[in-house]
């Protein structure tokens, strides 16, 4: 089945979201940009998804932010579908970047709630279907209450699913009952497409009838994770077992040093580095680990990566 816009074909897969590259001086390192986007598609990966939380989008300018996706757009040149993260606080500003995004060749566009003002359900539903009144691409609501305080609700994400942009849903709520319902309330609309965050759920929700994970991992480890959906898909157990165990390792291993609130980004954009796909810059109020911490988790990553050649 097509998609209810422009006979665009359901997106299913791996779709990572991808860091963003920055300069110490908090520039776009287009360098790494190319090399990262390569290494994404070398690995298999069916999308890319930037400016997302992992790519760090509330810390960039608007400027950084559009030089990002001009950037993609001309570097992926059409190979896979490139999505643009264009959650803002302000309704104009969304709408900017979507049409931005439209002209740089964008495939959709992904939308979390606006995360500072109090509003209820029906105002959440409103603004959401201005916003896709307002813009021509295609657009995946992102549900993330640790970052927004608000949960999209499944009444509201079925109202939403009527119009004809809203194409799908990003949860990474990590809540598997509400994932659940929605993969229940969808089974016979395959042109919704409904995708996890959390990677360590991946698996589970693939089976559930999800459609593919927007998994932080892939930024390093591509493969593993287009390897390890594939293997849901046919439902071979035994290898499924094997590779989410080593998702399970990075899980621990990359993610939870530290034991910041950032430790999540912090790992993952610090471990790219020595894989040399980028260097450890962010954006504030993100800094990078200490000298020690970077050492430990330099062990880690040897260690991960060791297993995985054997593997």
């Amino acid at each position: 089945m097509t998609l209810k816009i422009n006979n665009i074909t359901p997106l299913r897969g791996i779709v990572p979201p991808m860091i963003t590259p920055l300069n110490l001086d908090g520039s776009l390192d287009l360098d790494s940009v190319k090399k990262l986007i390569e290494h994404l598609i070398s690995g298999g990966v069916h999308g890319i998804f930037i400016l997302g939380t992992t790519g760090e989008f509330s810390g960039l300018s608007y400027k950084i932010r559009k030089e990002l996706i001009s950037a993609t757009c001309d570097i992926v040149a059409g190979r896979i579908p490139v999505l643009v993260g264009i959650t803002d606080v302000s309704l104009e500003e969304s709408i900017q970047l979507a049409n931005y995004s439209e002209k740089a060749g964008a495939y959709a566009v992904v939308s979390a709630p606006p995360f500072y003002m109090n509003i209820d359900q029906q105002e959440l539903y409103t603004y959401f279907n201005q916003l896709a009144d307002s813009i021509s691409l295609p657009m995946f609501l992102y549900n993330m209450p640790s970052h927004t305080k608000l949960n999209i609700e499944l009444d509201t994400v079925i109202r939403l699913s009527s119009h004809e942009r809203i194409i799908g849903l990003k949860d990474s709520s990590a809540h598997a009952v509400y994932f659940q319902s929605l993969c229940h309330f969808f089974k016979d609309r395959e042109d919704f497409v409904l995708m996890v965050g959390p990677e360590e759920m991946m698996v589970e929700t693939v089976l559930m009838g999800g459609h593919g994970g927007v998994c932080g991992g892939a930024n390093v480890f591509p493969r593993l994770y287009v390897d390890l959906y594939e293997a849901a898909i046919e439902k071979d157990f035994e290898m499924i077992k094997s590779l989410h165990a080593m998702v399970m390792e990075i899980s621990k291993n990359i993610y939870q040093l530290g034991g910041y609130k950032s430790s999540y980004l912090r790992g993952l954009k610090t471990t790219l580095s020595f894989a040399g796909l980028c260097q450890a810059n962010f954006a504030p109020p993100i800094y990078p680990f200490s000298t020690v911490e970077v050492e430990e988790l330099k062990k880690r990553y040897s260690q991960i990566s060791a297993e995985m050649s054997i593997n």
